[in-house]
Parts: C-alpha cells; structure tokens; sequence
C-alpha cells in the first residue's frame, strides 16, 4: 500500500508539473503573437546604428532604444578616438607618463584586446593607431605611405608598450606618443552593451547592428533565428537557407565580418584593405573575407580582425580558444 500511495503522489506531481508546463507555454506563445517589430536607426561612432526589436507596444520599443543610443553615445565618448576629449584620447596624451585610472568599460575592452594580441602574436594590437591613420590618408589621397613613414609610425607601436593593472583598474602607456585605436573591437563591445539595455528594458528579442557588426538576443516571433544575409562565401553558415545558402539564422550571439569588402583603395593596380597588421605597418592585400559568430560582440568583432591579419591557418587555431566561437573564412 506504502509503495502504491508513493505512485499516485509521483503521479500527480508529474501531471501538475505537465500542467503548469502546459500553461507557461500558452503564455509564451500568447505573449509572443502579441509582439510587433520596431526598428530605429541613429548615428554613433561614426557608423550608423540600426536597432531591431519585437515587444508589445511602440511607446515601450522607443524607450528601450532611445536608452540603448544613449549608451553608444556615452560609449562614443569614452573609446572614440576621433573625439578629441574622448577618455581613450585623454589617456593617450598621458603616454610615457605614470598609469592612469581608467573606466570600467575602457578597462574591460583594453584588456580582452591586449589577450588578443596575446594569442596573436601582435597580429591584433590596438596601440597600432599611427599606422591606420596613415593608411587613411593613403585612401583619401591615392598616395601610398612612404617606408620611412612606416617605420616612423611602428616606432611608437607594440601592445608590450601596453601596461595593464586589474587591481587597481589603471594602464599605463610606456612610449611618449603612443596613441591607440578601437575601431576592430569597439563596436562589437558597444553592441553588446546596448543589449544589455534593452534587456533591462524588457525586451528579450533585439538585433543591434553598427559597422557591420552585429548582436542578437531571442529569435523573432515564429522564427527560429535571426535572418543574417553573410558577405563572405562559405559552406555550412547556420540555418541557412537551400534556396540561400548565405541567408543563415543565428540567435543570442555575436555575428562580425572582415575583409575588404567595403572599405580598401587601389593604387597602382593593387587593392590595399583598411585592415594593417601592425607587426609590418603595411596594409593587407591577401583579400580574405572573414565571418565569425561568438557568444558575445566584443569576441566576434576582435577575433575577426585578428584572423584576417594572421591568415587561415593560425586564425583557426585562435578561433579555438574562445568557447563556442566558429570561423568561416573566404578567399576572394
């Protein structure tokens, strides 16, 4: 009788838990065909920022995204190196000075980019900002950098130069004249923050998209990810579609591409891309196009520009050592 009354009470836990089961389903589905989408476009670093979300009314949509742009505008001041009273600036002008306390956010990007450059050999290095601007004048210009100038640049470049203490949250930069650049890994950290946002919002269904890369949180209504169309040709892209194979769908990851798709300049019969390895000073002319997903922005984004400088081969081994991060690599 014991083991008979112990039944029927494992009997009814089971069906009350199926039941409640049951119940929180019809609520989700209730709830997720109540949701409409909502999309916003702002202007911050330098890019335009499309924001995308699904929630159940229009004024909840816009509160949730004026407070997400206000986060790239405050993130703007802090790592913008074209604001000249940006945090990351101020810190630039106290190089070859004592360290310096910095915020959290600037602490936190500096220090996932100097692990990267780490695990890349210097292939990704952030204190590399004399080289771009060079490269950039070159893209406006039509005229490539001279060696000298090269060389004069990468004087005052190496993320060794670099000094980073977590206790006390402070950096310090050795060299008089260093000057560093967050462009391939700021936006993906920006992305991941305006997320943050929106989730304190409640919305628990966003796309957040600026330069490219980009940040996604639960699927659309009905859908089973995020419908991301890929700049780079490859097999096997995630949820892709047989009639697309480069319409993939991707759900609470980071997404990010590199190459010169976009932005590169031809000079004397050459395609020179915006990316440089800052171990040469050069910019690259390998013309590979890179897709990585990873489970967050900030990893996507600097990962991706740290493989297309150190090539397929060693790219693949970085890629292995961020959990969950995969690498799809195109040759043009």
């Amino acid at each position: 009788m014991l083991e008979r009354s112990f039944i029927c009470i494992a009997y009814i836990a089971l069906t009350a838990l199926m039941a409640a089961n049951s119940h929180a389903a019809a609520l989700e589905n209730a709830r997720q065909s109540t949701l409409t989408r909502y999309e916003y476009t702002e202007y911050h670093m330098g890019v335009d920022v499309h924001i995308i979300v699904y929630t159940q009314s229009k004024s909840k949509a816009e509160k949730a995204c004026a407070a997400a742009f206000e986060r790239f505008a405050q993130l703007d001041t802090i790592m913008s190196d074209y604001q000249d009273k940006s945090e990351l600036n101020r810190l630039c002008e106290r190089a070859g000075g004592p360290p310096v306390k910095v915020s959290r956010e600037l602490f936190r990007v500096l220090q996932r980019s100097q692990l990267l450059a780490q695990q890349s050999d210097g292939g990704f290095d952030i204190t590399c900002s004399p080289i771009v601007k060079l490269w950039r004048i070159a893209r406006k210009t039509h005229v490539l950098p001279t060696r000298g100038q090269l060389d004069a640049a990468c004087a005052v470049v190496g993320y060794r130069y670099m000094k980073l203490d977590p206790e006390n949250q402070t950096v310090e930069l050795t060299l008089p004249g260093m000057k560093l650049d967050l462009g391939a890994i700021g936006k993906g950290y920006a992305d991941d923050l305006a997320q943050e946002v929106l989730r304190r919002h409640g919305i628990k269904s966003a796309l957040v998209e600026a330069g490219g890369d980009i940040v996604v949180t639960d699927p659309p209504p009905g859908e089973v990810g995020w419908k991301i169309q890929s700049e780079v040709k490859a097999d096997n892209l995630p949820g892709a579609d047989p009639a697309n194979p480069l319409l993939m769908r991707v759900h609470n990851c980071g997404v990010s591409t590199s190459g010169d798709t976009e932005q590169f300049v031809e000079i004397g019969g050459k395609r020179y891309s915006h990316v440089v390895d800052p171990r040469t000073g050069d910019a690259l002319t390998n013309r590979l196009a890179i897709l990585v997903i990873a489970r967050d922005g900030l990893t996507s984004d600097g990962v991706s520009t740290a493989v297309s400088v150190v090539g397929e081969e060693k790219g693949r081994a970085l890629v292995k050592q961020y959990r969950g991060a995969r690498v799809w690599i195109g040759h043009d």
